[in-house]
């Protein structure tokens, strides 16, 4: 009869047994899985596998087509922008330049202008462009508009120019229509997103405590790289320059805006011809703050005249503006409610009203004066 020893003895040895066992088989499997295959001791050949068939694809869908089509054409008025910036050297003294950002951009004629958001060249002292084809050139700042968020720039480009980017219009814009972006975002150069109109005049803070107005919002992906570029219409035309986004982690998170092509368009010529955008005014005084107190004091809605200047439109015009008390009240004359019909309630609608026509255009005004309304025409004159 087996004693306990022995017992114990056999029962430790064939958990070892057991344990060895696992061991090697963990180490197998892990390290020499093919020893483990079917068939690898009884000498069959390894099973072999091919390329799977392709399947014929078929052809793309009619938008698709219109999509790269609209890619491969716009493609080569795009630009790429890099700024560097002058910074000095605490210890030495020294002057060295630094990137500073990238941004992107579109060719506006034959002439060598480059269009973009003043934002992406402020404050740097050189920018470079890179054109689709790999060509580098340094750029000079030909002008720009702080009120559009607008900058020009010019390369001197001797041959193969691109062409310009096709010229749209935004004053028929639909909520809902396609449109297209082209950019450099995060400096992944000739990025295409798509989206459409999400909504039209919106108005939104520069950094400079402006406010830029009559904004397209979009939610094609627009992300920090993108400002300056072409926003496009599924005919390929431009119709607005990416400028901003609104996103609490500083990346698209659908809302993006775009300056519209009619301002573009007006405001580009002069800054060529000019170096600066010259606005239309009448020659009167407002604020903004000050305006947002007196209309809600005296209950009323408008732009209130502060002051009208001496020889100017307004007061060619007739235009009065506000007085003063002995007692420092002031008391408001004439008071602007519209602009050709349009109604203005704000300053900064009176100034995007103004915005729309040119200097020498004589519009129409409605101010509120006693208590009446009047329309006053005024010659516009060229502002400050």
């Amino acid at each position: 009869m087996p004693t306990r020893g022995f017992l114990s003895r056999t029962i430790w040895t064939f958990i070892t047994v057991v344990l060895m066992l696992l061991f090697f088989h963990s180490l197998i499997y892990h390290y020499f899985p093919d020893l483990l295959q079917p068939g690898y001791w009884g000498g069959d050949q390894q099973e072999t596998a091919e390329p799977r068939v392709v399947q014929p694809r078929g052809n793309l869908a009619e938008d698709e087509k219109s999509t790269i089509e609209l890619f491969e054409n716009s493609r080569d008025s795009v630009v790429f922008i890099t700024t560097r910036q002058r910074v000095m050297d605490a210890w030495t003294r020294n002057i060295f330049s630094v990137p500073s950002g990238t941004g992107s951009g579109f060719i506006w004629d034959d002439h060598g202008h480059i269009i973009t958001n003043l934002h992406v060249i402020k404050g740097a002292s050189e920018a470079t462009v890179r054109l689709a084809d790999g060509r580098d050139y340094r750029a000079s700042l030909v002008g720009a508009s702080p009120a559009h968020d607008i900058a020009v720039l010019k390369i001197g480009i001797g041959f193969q120019r691109p062409a310009p980017v096709p010229i749209g219009t935004s004053n028929d814009l639909k909520v809902g229509q396609k449109v297209f972006a082209i950019g450099n975002p995060f400096g992944l150069d000739w990025t295409l997103t798509t989206g459409i109109v999400s909504a039209l005049d919106r108005s939104l803070p520069s950094g400079d405590g402006r406010t830029i107005d009559n904004l397209i919002q979009t939610d094609a992906a627009i992300n920090p790289g993108n400002s300056g570029g072409p926003l496009l219409d599924s005919a390929g035309r431009l119709i607005g320059i990416n400028t901003a986004i609104y996103s609490p982690s500083g990346v698209s998170a659908g809302i993006g805006f775009a300056v519209p092509v009619d301002n573009v368009n007006r405001v580009v010529p002069q800054i060529i011809s000019r170096g600066k955008y010259i606005r239309p005014a009448m020659g009167i005084t407002v604020d903004s703050k000050l305006n947002k107190r007196l209309t809600e004091h005296l209950k009323i809605t408008g732009v209130v005249i502060l002051n009208v200047g001496p020889g100017s439109a307004a007061e060619a015009a007739g235009l009065k503006g506000a007085a003063l008390t002995p007692e420092g009240a002031i008391i408001a004359n004439d008071v602007i409610v519209a602009i050709e019909g349009k109604p203005v309630d704000t300053v900064e609608k009176l100034l995007f009203g103004l915005d729309g026509y040119k200097v020498g255009d004589t519009i129409t005004i409605t101010v509120l004066r006693k208590g009446e309304s009047v329309d006053v025409p005024v010659t516009l004159q060229p502002g400050e």
